[in-house]
This record gives structure tokens, sequence and C-alpha cells, in this order.
């Protein structure tokens, strides 16, 4: 284990961390088509575009609780609304993962930058023609947490004394070394998260109907139920053609795993890499910044916008998404080889599925199970670990436990129940109200 829970001051930091949220969201007109106006908040750090010029993506500040991250969501939501709804032409916050009408791929407007920034054109024009544009019209929530210093410097502090040193923290001596720490805490998380996290996915999977003009050009309007709780985290949604394997060893032979396939040109740039997982060092998202400085917090992409909330994004979903990470640091390591790597891929599209109890999935533990029994099992084993530290996160636990055990939990089939016929109609209803009401 990386974190020594019996340890009293741990014990008392554990639940400490920094959250910062980014949420995509396509602008649509009344009709249900794409607005094809050009990003109405130049110059705004906290609402930019994404790969269209009609996604808009918020990002947060960096609070210390899920709560306060997810209240300033809701506060720059507004500001999106107030903003669409006084424009010349009114347009609406499509609050869903998946898109609206889509007439053709040049329907699909590529965000513009222009000076400087002129190659994060170039880029986007380069991913439109390998993955095609329609690809790119999913939205999500990010989730990006840290472990506060206290908590790191004491997980630190017990690692020195495992080794002999004395029990003072030399943080100022020897920067280095505590990095390293932090660092492979870190790794460790991530290659943990690989092996676990398609869990997240199945919890928070909330886009189970598509309209046909996505899957069938020039057809619109007719509501397609494809099988999947979460299109864009399955195999139809954002993946490379290849699996990737990390060397999860060191920060320098983990940014060496993903620069390979820069070099062999499987990807123009790192961003390319599409995975649920990534570690991100502080400032500048570049792979030099982050073998130079080390990581400075751990980024989760695999969670779909919530239609039933008002921010985007369920509160208890990122709190369980925190205590995941926190009881994977406390389990005991178990072999991933680079084939346990690749099923890890497979398990993330399998639990993007719609009925979790016919699907399988093959678990570290190289059992073959439904995603729905495998669930459980790792619901149950963190009730047991947070019971054994005295920590109150039992209602959190029961939340997503209950997901598994009854399909009227899941937000996929709540979703579904309401919006299955007449898709795109209902889901305009839903986005005027929010904005209008």
């Amino acid at each position: 284990m990386i974190l020594d829970i019996e340890n009293d001051y741990i014990k008392e930091h554990i639940l400490d961390g920094y959250f910062g949220l980014e949420k995509e969201g396509l602008r649509v007109l009344e009709n249900g088509m794409f607005s094809h106006t050009l990003h109405p908040f130049p110059e705004d750090e906290n609402i930019v575009k994404d790969f269209c010029e009609n996604q808009t993506e918020i990002n947060t500040s960096v609070h210390s609780s899920a709560k306060a991250a997810v209240e300033e969501l809701k506060y720059h939501n507004q500001r999106i609304y107030t903003k669409l709804q006084a424009l010349p032409q009114k347009e609406y916050l499509w609050p869903f993962s998946n898109p609206p009408f889509i007439i053709k791929e040049q329907d699909i407007p590529v965000a513009v930058f222009e000076g400087n920034s002129a190659s994060k054109t170039a880029y986007r024009d380069y991913l439109s023609e390998k993955y095609g544009r329609y690809k790119m019209t999913f939205s999500g929530i990010h989730v990006n947490f840290s472990f506060s210093d206290e908590l790191i410097k004491a997980g630190y502090k017990e690692e020195r004394k495992r080794q002999g040193h004395s029990n003072a923290f030399v943080s100022q001596q020897e920067p280095g070394d505590y990095q390293e720490y932090k660092n492979k805490v870190y790794l460790t998380l991530a290659k943990r998260l690989a092996a676990y996290g398609w869990i997240l996915v199945a919890v928070t999977a909330a886009s189970p109907i598509i309209d046909s003009s996505f899957v069938e050009k020039g057809v619109y309007g007719k509501d397609i139920f494809t099988g999947m709780a979460s299109v864009r985290c399955s195999e139809m949604g954002y993946w490379n053609e290849f699996a990737p394997i990390f060397n999860y060893d060191n920060i320098t032979e983990y940014v060496k795993s993903i620069q390979k396939y820069v070099d062999n040109g499987l990807l123009k740039e790192p961003s390319e890499l599409y995975y649920p997982i990534r570690l991100k060092p502080k400032g500048e998202n570049r792979l030099e910044t982050l073998c130079q400085y080390g990581v400075n917090h751990i980024e989760l992409r695999m969670f779909d916008l919530n239609p039933l909330t008002q921010a985007g994004v369920e509160e208890k979903d990122i709190v369980f998404a925190q205590l995941l990470m926190i009881w994977l640091l406390g389990i005991k390591e178990r072999p991933f080889m680079q084939k346990d790597q690749i099923q890890a891929v497979q398990n993330f599209k399998k639990a993007a599925h719609y009925d979790l109890k016919t699907v399988r999935i093959t678990t570290v533990d190289g059992e073959n199970c439904s995603v729905a029994r495998a669930a459980i099992k790792i619901i149950d084993e963190m009730k047991h670990f947070y019971q054994t530290i005295g920590l109150p996160v039992q209602d959190i636990l029961e939340f997503e436990y209950n997901k598994f055990i009854e399909r009227e939990n899941r937000y996929a089939w709540q979703i579904r129940q309401r919006f299955q016929t007449g898709y795109v109609k209902k889901v305009l209803e839903l986005a005027r109200e929010r904005q209008e009401g």
C-alpha cells in the first residue's frame, strides 16, 4: 500500500483534496441545429472553446471541496445562459453528452484560433481528418483532483521512516526526493485507476440515446438506442486505434512511454492520446513540464454530462471518485502486466454498456464476470475499508452501490425512460427550461 491508513495523521487528512472541473457543452439553435456564431466569451479564462467553435468549455478554479467546484460550475452555466439568451438569434446550451441534429460533417464548425494560437486550428483540422468531426461533438466532464500537501507529506514521512531515516520532514533539504515520492503516489494511482476506473464510467454513464444523424448521414429526427449507456465512452466514442501501454516505474519512463507514440507517428501530439486518465503537471500541460517538475494532479475524463442535474454533474459522483482513489492507494499491489493494460481498455468500453448484468469484463484478479457483479465487489471492499478506519462515507458508497442493484437507480435508465421518444425535442425543452426558468 502507498498510504498507511493506520497512521493517525494520514487518517486525519485522508479526505483532504482539491477539485477542479472542466465541462464541455454545445451551443445550439432553437431547432436543434448547431450554432455557427463565434465563441461569445473571448478573453474569458473560465469559458473557452474546445474542438468546435460552438463547443464551450467551462474551467473552474481549484476548490477544497467537490461541492464548491460544482457551485462554481453552476455559476458559469448561468453566465452562459444569460449570454445566449441575449444574442440576436437565441441559442441554448445543449445539456447532453451526445449531440443533437447533424446535417453533415461541414455543419460542425472547427474552432477558429488566430495569431500565435493558429496552430490550434491546424491541429483540430488534423483531428477532423483522422477521426471525423462527428466524434468530436461528444461533450463530457473532466474531474481534476489532487491530494493535499499535508497528506502527501505525511505519506513521505512514513516512507522515510520505513527506510530508516529521521522522523523529521526534510522537503527543504531534499525536494527532489519528495517530488519523486509524490510522482510515485500519482503513478501508482494512475496504474490502479487504469485497472479499476471503469467503475466510474458505469456510475456516471448518462447518454443512452442519440439522434439518427450521428450514425446515418442526412437522416435526422429518429431516436437511436445503441445498447450503450455512454456512447462517448463506448467503442463508438473517444478512443485511439491502439491500446496504449504505459510504463509506471517512474515519471521519466512514463513520459517516454507516451512520447514513443508521437515519435512513431501514431499520435501527432500527446494530447491526442484519448485515455480516460491523465497525469498533469502544474502550469502548461506538456510532457516536458511533467518530466521536469513532476505530477501536480490527476485528470479523470470519463464522466458524461448528467442532464438530470443543474450543474451537469452530480456532486456525489465526484466524491465517490475521490473515495475510490483513496481506497486504491490503500490496497496491496497487484500485478498489472501489458496484457492487463490491454484488457483495461476493453473494460472501460464494456462498462459503457446499458445492461451491466449481461456484459462481462475480466478483473485484475482474473475473474470473468458481469460489470455489475465486479462493481458490487469493489464497493463492498470500499465499505469495509472505510468502516475499518471509521470514516462516515457510507451514504456515498450506498448511493453508488444501489445503481448496480436496481437499474432504476442508474442515470442512463432514467434518461432513456424520460427522453427516448422525441429525444432532440425533449432535450431542447429541458435546455429552454434551464435557460429561461
